[in-house]
């Protein structure tokens, strides 16, 4: 069985080279921490055995991070917190208030799920109110 390939960080530039110590220095999220110390362990030559060892994370984590950064930059350092049903079910409220707000302003009634501001009157014998 040969040997696996080495995952290597592109090259970086100058401003890649100056946003990633500072981005290891200042992050207040570990996720975001730990995935900039694997970038600069990559860029500094390390091989992702080293890296694995030190770091105490998988292979696979490595090696996902240095291809997210290949073809991003250092977007891919941010951790993704909005994903998921619960940002799914955000953007549907938010549809579903600006439709309610769009019939509401167009239409002279109110709508029927919407709370009336008029006072509630008791029904007449014919059944509708006064």
């Amino acid at each position: 069985m040969g040997r696996r390939p080495g995952v290597l960080v592109r090259p970086v530039s100058m401003e890649e080279g100056r946003r990633s110590p500072r981005i290891s220095r200042t992050a207040k999220d570990p996720v975001r921490l730990r995935r900039a110390i694997v970038l600069l362990m990559s860029v500094q030559g390390r091989t992702v055995k080293d890296i694995t060892s030190l770091m105490r994370v998988g292979e696979d984590y490595v090696r996902d991070v240095i291809h997210a950064f290949n073809e991003r930059g250092l977007d891919p350092l941010d951790p993704n917190r909005y994903g998921g049903v619960m940002h799914m079910l955000a953007a549907l409220d938010l549809a579903t208030s600006k439709i309610y707000y769009r019939i509401r302003r167009r239409s002279s009634r109110p709508c029927a799920t919407s709370p009336s501001t008029a006072p509630i009157t008791a029904p007449t014998r014919s059944g509708t109110p006064r």
